[in-house]
């Protein structure tokens, strides 16, 4: 069945590659960044040349996002799934950041959504039906020293998700998250770092460490050859290629040794959220409408 796909992000390594790989697989697709010129301009280019329609959007800004998702739904003749995508990521001490650095990052990482998903459903619960793809992180759920930002970032975000997917059910709108681990891309190297340098001197020789913690990282990850954004985008095409209504709410992209320890997560938390929804009386919140 070919779909009619909005891909925010396009122009990070995630969304670039499931533009990419969404067209080749026969879908339409319309992708998303903030500016089609400047620096994205050969990203841009090549996604042209793949034959994907592409919409300047700035998840930031309201008018922006409105504009952007009227443009994309005018430009397929319809929408069906979205793969919410845009995200900024955030490496540092948590105490040198300022509030207004983690706002930034959460204008993106949550509020971002929150617009978009305000300018889409409309559209999709008009037409009964629709599929919600949401790029959240195996540290999504989990606190590591210096992400700590960051995750805050995603444990929203997947709260919003496991809202979403109990108030569309009955709309028959899918909602699923995607959690890679850790991939070697430019994302990597362009996380946001604290402004608060005065604070930062303060912790002495601990102030380095994020940096050189981080830069581990990207040496381990780089060295485990599955450990790559294709492997995402193709997690992504293969979760939208999965029929209406059997794709899991939850998919695991991480070949570091990650995924096992996130998967046991998942049950837990999957069987705890059944026994909670049961107790409320609304455990059929949890099942998805197919009319």
């Amino acid at each position: 069945m070919k779909h009619k796909i909005l891909v925010t992000g396009a122009s990070g390594a995630f969304g670039r590659l499931a533009c990419i790989q969404l067209v080749e697989n026969g879908h339409q697709v319309v992708g998303t960044m903030r500016s089609i010129s400047g620096k994205n301009k050969s990203i841009s280019d090549e996604l042209k040349s793949k034959g994907v329609a592409l919409v300047e959007m700035d998840v930031t800004n309201e008018d922006s996002v409105n504009a952007g998702v009227k443009s994309a739904i005018k430009l397929m003749d319809g929408l069906d799934t979205v793969f919410n995508n845009a995200g900024i990521g955030a490496n540092g001490i948590l105490e040198c950041f300022t509030a207004n650095d983690i706002q930034k990052m959460f204008d993106v990482n949550v509020f971002g959504v929150q617009r978009l998903m305000r300018a889409v459903l409309p559209y999709l619960r008009e037409q009964g039906k629709g599929t919600i793809i949401h790029t959240s992180s195996c540290i999504g759920r989990i606190t590591t020293p210096f992400l700590a930002s960051y995750s805050a970032s995603k444990y929203a975000l997947e709260s919003l998700a496991e809202g979403y997917r109990a108030e569309l059910s009955g709309f028959g709108i899918e909602s699923c998250i995607i959690e890679p681990g850790g991939m070697p891309t430019a994302f990597m190297g362009g996380m946001l770092t604290p402004s608060d340098t005065d604070r930062l001197q303060q912790f002495g020789e601990m102030a380095s460490l994020p940096e050189t913690s981080l830069n581990g990282y990207v040496d381990y990850i780089e060295s485990i050859p599955k450990q790559r954004p294709e492997r995402v985008a193709e997690a992504v095409v293969e979760l939208v290629n999965i029929p209406f209504g059997e794709k899991p709410f939850r998919t695991i992209v991480d070949f570091s040794g990650l995924k096992q320890v996130i998967e046991n997560y998942n049950k837990v938390l999957n069987e705890t959220t059944k026994a909670i929804y049961t107790a409320n009386g609304v455990y059929n919140l949890l099942t998805l409408n197919k009319n």
